[in-house]
């Protein structure tokens, strides 16, 4: 999807997918209400989650890839296999606040404080929103557009022609 409508806007695609997905998720009645429909709703917002994961990684990767300079690329990039563990344990710490500030029944109740998390993530989805949208737009796809060649069927480019598949 980067290699047809860009990166930035690809960007605002996986956010949003992952953040309405994230917050959906806390808004999911449990097994007494849905029965085993509750269940299979969780587990299809997690698998657009991790579609979304999947797709925000490799567009991170080639967006600051596209931005750094040519020989600080390995640099550039390794931030952000950093910045995600951070994020992993920024979200325990939430997790971990909110835990220790109310009862155990009541963390685990059907609608219970395990939901806060889940409900907080909407005003950082926001947040980043508003920054993906003052985002530019990266240089070399930018120049790629202008020149008028970008790939008009990147998956049968990269998988449909044996030199490429055998570097895939």
């Amino acid at each position: 999807i980067g290699d047809l409508v860009g990166r930035k806007y690809t960007f605002l695609l996986t956010l949003i997918l992952m953040g309405i997905s994230t917050f959906l998720i806390g808004l999911i009645p449990g097994f007494n209400s849905w029965g085993y429909a509750s269940p299979i709703a969780v587990l299809i917002l997690r698998l657009i989650q991790g579609l979304a994961l999947g797709g925000e990684y490799g567009g991170a990767a080639t967006y600051v890839a596209e931005h750094a300079p040519n020989d600080q690329r390995g640099y550039y990039t390794s931030w952000i296999q950093t910045t995600a563990t951070l994020g992993l344990f920024v979200a325990l710490g939430i997790i971990l606040l909110v835990k220790t500030n109310m009862s155990d029944a009541a963390f685990t109740a059907e609608w219970g404080g395990w939901r806060y998390p889940f409900w907080i993530s909407i005003l950082l989805v926001g947040v980043s929103i508003y920054i993906r949208l003052k985002m530019s737009e990266s240089p070399l796809y930018a120049a790629l557009k202008k020149e008028g060649t970008t790939s008009v069927n990147p998956i049968k480019e990269s998988f449909g022609y044996r030199a490429n598949f055998k570097m895939v």
